[in-house]
């Protein structure tokens, strides 16, 4: 089973069992709890080295600044880093910099050097950042739990670590309940001893990175550039010049920066207009409070139901959905006239944005190669500080602009200022980004925005565009001949694109190929060949024709995949039937045909099957989706079957009823099992 059928808690036990991810998830508490540390100790100490209260905001938003300013000038370099040297080594003297540089800050008696030291301590973590995200895929054991390791890293990153940094931050001001003497540890004291203990953790991270994760190294070693014509063989500007290259013929990653660059200006947007918004609402700080709280529990909330939308959506469209999604909600947010309405809309545009981010280092993670998924990360990462830098920058300054006027809404006061005209435009850009993300990164598919929305509004997962009949019954002599018969009928019908999936038997040349290759004799092992070939022809040949829109016959998709080769094998009915389901990736058909061969007279068709297969036949037949033909004479069932399937496909599909018209007019109807 693929990590994403299994729930969540089964999902993060399995990623945190591979020891080298371990190991690595516990290095990004260290970093991340440094980081955060490092931010509030340092803004504290410029603080309170400032004069007025003025200087003193000014000083706060100057060590933010000075922390977000490196991404513009050292992510690409961090990405070129990550591609040509081991990540391993550039990591762990990543570490030993910013413990050396954290400790200058405390050393350096100069005013202006806590800015400075901020700086290039952020410097180097652009550095850092991008070699740890390429290293992570390649620790796990499966691409489908690159999701499953992207939570865990943020919900550590902006979770577990923020929290155990503000608890060691607080530590800081405990001396007075203690009544330890002012003077016990100097000027600042307190603030300093958090700025040490924060570069101690840098180093630890060093030493871990060092000698406990040596898999981090992967396929990334020492002048892993040999031949010229790999990308990076040419030197930084070489390697540099074939990341825009690759950016620019490939429109995966064009869609990805697109989108990222519209849903990073929307967030940006958010935050920066946030104090105004809340008073334009008349909530005050109180407001600007709950709706800064109710962002950050729905980017949790987007980051912890993210994989259940994929499992309906393809990341690719997910991505795009999402930003519009937050979009639309922005829109909300601008319309709101009351605070309650206000958190809901919020919460709505931090759920979309933390599935957007989630999706996007997923998609980085899983379908960029390992040779330049460093400086994909590094760009992607420059984006998220650049834009929502430059962003919350400006945004106050086009508030500003426009003069502040109250309306009277429905009896109640309304403060108007350029706060909703601004989120407006940051929702038009993020639906518009998204929208030009969603058709780069689907290119040559056809685009089903509303299809797509319906889909992640469903409770199960996404139904194909196509039509999946299934032929099922004890015999396989005959479902193999009815089930070719009614392709072929099909086909000769006039529908347009028809395919058949039969059943994985003893003459399959896969399964053949499969037994012989590798000398398998017990039963047990033939069964699981065979469900192997049917895992396989459903991802290669039946989703595909789904989503081309295609009707797709398959032969036994509900019954377990060539039983016939268990027989007297022991294995019960129920394994069976696990078995199929594994195979056929939980897939239903839209319509089932049930044959009787008569075999077991005292016993109906429907009942002589394990209880999984009763009961979704048991749903099929309640729908009317189902049809149980005695299979004794060919020609009369062959005709009530094409009847039976005419009258399905025309329930779902004006085009297919049209096409399979003049061929049904001879064909008396047959009701429905």
């Amino acid at each position: 089973m693929t990590a994403a059928g299994l729930p969540m808690p089964e999902r993060v036990r399995r990623v945190l069992a591979i020891r080298p991810f371990r190991r690595l998830w516990g290095v990004t508490f260290l970093c991340s709890t440094a980081d955060w540390l490092a931010l509030l100790a340092v803004a504290d100490l410029v603080s309170n080295a400032a004069g007025t209260d003025a200087v003193k905001n000014f000083a706060f938003s100057g060590v933010v600044f000075s922390n977000l300013l490196p991404g513009l000038f050292f992510a690409p370099l961090g990405g070129l880093l990550a591609d040509r040297f081991d990540r391993r080594v550039v990591m762990a003297v990543g570490d030993v910099l910013r413990c050396l540089l954290l400790l200058s800050v405390v050393v350096v008696d100069l005013p202006w050097w806590p800015f400075v030291g901020s700086f290039l301590t952020s410097s180097v973590a652009m550095l850092w950042i991008p070699a740890k995200d390429a290293a992570a895929p390649n620790l796990l054991h499966r691409p489908d739990q690159v999701e499953t390791a992207n939570q865990l890293g943020l919900a550590m990153t902006y979770g577990i670590s923020v929290v155990a940094a503000g608890g060691l931050y607080a530590l800081t001001g405990i001396g007075p309940s203690l009544r330890l003497p002012d003077d016990l540890l100097g000027a600042n004291g307190p603030v300093k001893l958090a700025i040490v203990l924060a570069a101690a953790l840098y180093l630890g991270s060093a030493v871990v990175i060092a000698r406990r994760i040596p898999e981090l190294s992967g396929s990334a070693g020492p002048g892993r550039a040999a031949a010229p014509d790999e990308p990076g063989s040419g030197g930084f500007v070489a390697m540099l010049r074939d990341a825009g290259r690759f950016v620019r013929t490939t429109p995966l990653v064009r869609g990805l920066l697109i989108g990222a660059v519209g849903a990073f200006a929307a967030g940006g947007a958010v935050v920066g207009t946030a104090q105004s918004y809340a008073k334009s609402v008349l909530a005050g700080q109180a407001g600007f409070g709950l709706l800064f709280a109710a962002v950050f529990v729905g980017l949790g909330l987007g980051i912890v139901f993210a994989p259940k939308l994929a499992a309906r959506l393809a990341h690719e469209r997910l991505f795009g959905v999402t930003i519009m999604l937050a979009g639309f909600s922005l829109v909300l947010v601008a319309l709101s006239p009351h605070l309650l309405v206000s958190m809901v809309a919020v919460l709505l545009v931090g759920a979309s944005a933390g599935a957007t981010f989630l999706t996007g280092v997923t998609v980085i993670g899983s379908r960029i190669d390992d040779d330049v998924r460093g400086r994909v990360n590094a760009i992607y990462q420059a984006l998220l500080k650049i834009v929502l830098g430059c962003t919350v920058a400006v945004v106050p300054l086009l508030v500003g602009l426009v003069q502040e006027r109250t309306i009277s809404v429905f009896g109640g006061e309304l403060r108007i200022d350029a706060t909703r005209p601004v989120l407006f435009g940051a929702a038009l850009l993020a639906c518009l980004a998204g929208l030009l993300a969603y058709r780069r990164m689907n290119a040559g598919r056809p685009v089903r925005i509303r299809g797509d929305l319906r889909a992640l509004a469903r409770r199960y997962p996404r139904r194909k565009t196509g039509f999946v009949v299934a032929v099922e019954g004890r015999s396989s002599a005959d479902t193999a001949v009815h089930a070719a018969a009614l392709a072929g009928w099909l086909g000769r019908a006039g529908v347009r694109t028809v395919v058949f999936a039969p059943d994985p038997g003893e003459d399959d040349p896969r399964f053949q190929a499969l037994v012989s290759g590798a000398a398998l004799t017990s039963a047990r092992a033939r069964l699981l060949a065979a469900a192997a070939v049917r895992a396989d022809s459903v991802h290669r040949d039946i989703l595909p024709a789904l989503e081309a829109g295609a009707v797709v016959v398959v032969e036994r998709l509900i019954d377990s995949p060539s039983d016939r080769l268990t027989e007297s094998a022991g294995i019960s009915a129920d394994d069976l039937a696990e078995v199929a389901d594994w195979a056929a990736g939980r897939l239903r058909p839209d319509f089932a045909v049930l044959l009787d061969n008569g075999a077991r007279s005292d016993v109906p068709a429907t009942e002589a099957r394990p209880p999984r297969i009763q009961e979704i036949i048991g749903g099929l037949s309640r729908a009317s989706r189902c049809v149980l033909v005695e299979a004794a004479d060919r020609t009369s069932s062959q005709d009530q079957i094409r009847a039976a399937v005419a009258e399905a496909l025309s329930r779902s599909s004006r085009e297919w009823a049209d096409r399979l018209r003049e061929s049904t007019e001879r064909v008396a109807p047959a009701g429905a099992g």
